[in-house]
């Protein structure tokens, strides 16, 4: 694979870089999504009027009325809520906008240990998002698992590439223009 030729178009050095920024800007997007809805959650607890507009998202988002398993465990999880764990889901939301944060500037300064922690943490989400697919069908949800599965097979990819020589020390430079 050292023969530039043989190496695929996407993993030259120029497109590689290219669709590695991408993603790393399309994960710090999502790091602010969540950065904003965790701090959202955090301080929901006095208003009632949002909770109820997202307790309705979420019977019609998650086909409550199919489930009667589903039904109860929403009912549980309203009860959970009105305990105080909202605030609760809120940290959980702040905890992953860090990963999605770390994760996103480190594949921007392209670094391979942020790569291998994008392909585990996006690869975990794809079953769930299959089975969101598969029960409640989409465009938006086949756009994001086609993207997570691109974004999961091209850092495959670069991942499974030799790692780039670093370059030679300057005092040889030097000594061999002398």
């Amino acid at each position: 694979m050292s023969d530039p030729a043989a190496v695929p178009k996407i993993l030259q050095r120029p497109y590689r870089v290219r669709y590695l920024k991408l993603i790393a800007v399309f994960k710090i997007l999502k790091g602010l999504f969540l950065l904003s809805l965790g701090i959202s959650l955090i301080f929901l607890n006095s208003r009632t009027r949002w909770t109820d507009a997202i307790s309705g998202w979420a019977d019609d988002e998650l086909l409550v009325v199919h489930s009667k398993t589903l039904h109860y465990l929403l009912n549980q999880l309203q009860h959970a809520l009105i305990a105080g764990h909202l605030r609760a889901t809120g940290l959980l939301a702040l905890f992953y906008s860090a990963v999605l944060f770390t994760e996103g500037i480190g594949v921007y300064l392209q670094k391979r240990w942020a790569e291998l922690l994008m392909i585990f943490a996006t690869a975990a989400l794809i079953p769930f998002e299959i089975l969101h697919l598969s029960v409640k069908p989409s465009l938006g949800a086949a756009v994001v698992l086609a993207v997570n599965c691109f974004i999961v097979w091209f850092l495959y990819l670069v991942l499974r590439r030799k790692p780039n020589h670093p370059p030679a020390p300057v005092e040889r430079e030097v000594a061999e223009i002398s």
